[in-house]
């Protein structure tokens, strides 16, 4: 399944964001920055990359069941799609 270029906006603005933070963790820890401030800014990339994560099965499984229809989502698939989240 592909998501619409539309829909998949919002998904890799939060990517993005946890691409710039990650960034961040690195820069600090090469700079030999306090380890409570890094774990801090790793909590946030860690927190964004599931929010993408939840928003892609989210957005995946609207498009699926607009596109297809209810009956022909397979609700294994899905399930492990937000298994393999958890």
């Amino acid at each position: 399944m592909k998501i619409p270029e539309q829909a998949a906006k919002p998904i890799l603005t939060r990517l993005k964001r946890a691409h710039g933070h990650l960034a961040t963790v690195i820069r600090m820890l090469e700079d030999g920055q306090d380890c409570e401030d890094v774990l801090t800014q790793l909590a946030a990339v860690n927190k964004a990359l599931g929010r993408s994560g939840y928003a892609l099965v989210a957005t995946g499984l609207q498009h699926c069941m607009s596109t297809e229809g209810p009956d022909n989502v397979d609700q294994q698939k899905l399930e492990k799609l937000f298994l393999a989240l958890a």
